[in-house]
């Protein structure tokens, strides 16, 4: 289940002004580093990001996720540096945020138009992705993760995700978020939210949160 519409409509939109300051913020010099995104250079990290957000204002969700589509959006800004993706960015934004507003509770948990889950937890996706993808981007240029980084919507899709995986049932209490139960709800895991994200989708280390490999939902 995803979060709740008005908790994405008051935060989504927060979140697209930081990762396009992100953006503006990268030197050209940094922006062909390799990052943990395997074949994917920071630049590459980013075109994909604006490369999907540019695909749902156009209403191209055909393959929405999949390999094939995130290629032909890095491809397809192939040579863009920080700014100009960025100002592709700001000029999407608009458009991005009028659709979320529209949607009222009956069209948040109506059929995603990419076939896969509700439209709510296809926006959570999304949002998940960008946060994350954020961070793979600040790595690849040696940069921390910010301390107000918001990893609520990547714990939330990694639930809903583990569950459909029909992962053991787990009741995600992380410090400062709400609870996610996942395949119903069971023993807690308990840690800071950052890391345990990190770890939840390959980035970082599950053993020094007490778990193993099939936290990865990329597993």
């Amino acid at each position: 289940m995803a979060l709740p519409r008005s908790v994405t409509q008051a935060e989504f939109g927060r979140e697209l002004e930081r990762f396009g300051q992100l953006l503006r913020s990268i030197d050209a010099a940094d922006w062909d580093r390799p990052s943990r995104c395997a074949g994917w250079s920071a630049g590459d990290v980013a075109r994909h990001v604006v490369g999907q957000f540019a695909d749902v204002v156009a209403g191209r969700f055909d393959g929405l996720g999949s390999d094939e589509a995130t290629q032909r959006e890095v491809d397809e800004r192939r040579g863009r540096g920080p700014d100009a993706l960025a100002d592709e960015l700001a000029g999407i934004i608009p458009a991005l945020s009028g659709l979320l507003a529209a949607f009222d509770d009956a069209a948040w948990s109506s059929p995603s138009p990419s076939g896969t889950g509700t439209l709510g937890e296809g926006v959570e996706a999304l949002w998940s992705d960008m946060v994350l993808h954020a961070d793979d981007i600040r790595t690849a240029v040696g940069r921390t993760a910010p301390a107000d980084v918001d990893p609520i919507a990547a714990v939330s899709h990694i639930a809903d995700v583990l569950t459909q995986r029909d992962w053991r049932p787990a009741t995600i209490a992380l410090v400062g978020l709400p609870r996610f139960d996942v395949s119903g709800g069971g023993e807690e895991i308990t840690g800071d939210p950052w890391p345990f994200a990190l770890a939840a989708t390959g980035r970082g280390d599950p053993s020094q949160l007490g778990l193993d490999a099939s936290i990865n939902i990329y597993a």
